[in-house]
This record gives structure tokens, C-alpha cells and sequence, in this order.
């Protein structure tokens, strides 16, 4: 039940049975159905999910409505707004599953006690709070001064199953181009492929 959530945290920190049978009291399980979301902008974050099954998509809509994708979340990732839920303010984000998903998560308001009762998890979340700041400082720099085919093959190597499990659009929206020169950018390295082959 809690397999790919134990090997995630033992690759962080070690846990004895008893503390990892006590963290599991904080979790709670959820489904969501295709296209429901675990937030939507204007709400305030609650909790932190871990995805067990599935795909969701961390995104913000502009004035004309135009959606900014600004992460995906699969399977081994936990996703949610810690700044809304830390500082107590609407969420800009929304949080969509793209696929069916299961989740475990941990209401925020709990982590505290968490810290307290087994101090091993203020390593795990600053672990993760590390790698996160990474992909940012990574996803910026990419943004700021790689091309488009070069953030493509970023995302490649970050989510090598993300073009079968997801729409075209929502890719070209992370990596801020138009569909179209997604579609151009795919060829030219499929034709690249085959030369090599």
C-alpha cells in the first residue's frame, strides 16, 4: 500500500518501522477522476500531496485566459502550494490531474507535529525543498537562455514519459512556445534520429 512512498523517503532519510507506521497516521489516501483538480486559484493550500499513481499539472491563467503550465507531477513526486498554505493566501495556481491518480497526503497544519514527533522528516521536506529550488534555479536558466529544441530535450531527460502520458499543448505551454513549433521542434529531432540510425 505505502510501497512507492517508503522507497521515496528511504532513499532520503532512514526510518525505523514504527516511525514510518506513525508517519502513515498523518497520511490521508484520495482518488481523482481525469481533469479534477486538487486546487484551484483563490483557494487556500491545505495540504501536501505525494502522487502515488498518476499525472497532475501545476498551472496559472492570465488575464486573457491563457494557461501557463509550470510543472508536471508523477508518479514519486509530491506536489502542492507551500507558499499558500504557509502564508495563508489564495492560491494562484491550479492543480489538475491529467490522468486518474491516487494520492497520499499530509494536511500542512500537521507538519508541525510531524517535525516534533519524528525530527528525520525536517531533513526529508529540506531534501525535497533542495531538489525543488534545483529545478527551479534549472527551469529559470532554461527559460532565460535555452532554445526551444534545448528546453524540449531538458524535459526529456526530467519527464522521459511526459509526450505519451499528456496533450501536446500542455507541453508547449510548459515550455512556453506554440504547439506548432512543438510539432516543428519534434520532427527535426526525429528526423536527426533517423540520419544517425
Amino acid at each position: 500500500m505505502y510501497d512507492r512512498i517508503q522507497a521515496n523517503i528511504s532513499r532520503r532519510i532512514t526510518l525505523t518501522d514504527a516511525e514510518f507506521t506513525h508517519f502513515t497516521s498523518f497520511l490521508h489516501h484520495k482518488m481523482y477522476k481525469k481533469k479534477e483538480f486538487m486546487l484551484k486559484a483563490g483557494e487556500i493550500a491545505k495540504h501536501l500531496a505525494f502522487v502515488n499513481e498518476g499525472c497532475f499539472r501545476t498551472f496559472t491563467m492570465d488575464k486573457t485566459s491563457e494557461e501557463h503550465i509550470l510543472q508536471f507531477s508523477l508518479e514519486d513526486w509530491w506536489v502542492g502550494d507551500a507558499y499558500s498554505a504557509l502564508t495563508h493566501k489564495p492560491s494562484i495556481y491550479y492543480i489538475e490531474a491529467l490522468e486518474d491518480s491516487d494520492v497520499y497526503f499530509i494536511e500542512y497544519q500537521y507538519m508541525e507535529q510531524l517535525f516534533a514527533e519524528i525530527p528525520k522528516f525536517e531533513r526529508y521536506f529540506r531534501i525535497l525543498s533542495q531538489g525543488r529550488f534545483i529545478a527551479l534555479e534549472e527551469r529559470i536558466n532554461d527559460k532565460l537562455s535555452a532554445s526551444a529544441e534545448e528546453r524540449y530535450l531538458n524535459l526529456l531527460t526530467r519527464y522521459p514519459t511526459l509526450p505519451q502520458r499528456v496533450p501536446q499543448q500542455y507541453i508547449a505551454s510548459f515550455l512556453g512556445i506554440q504547439p506548432p513549433s512543438l510539432s516543428r521542434i519534434r520532427k527535426q529531432l526525429a528526423e536527426k534520429n533517423k540520419k544517425k540510425e
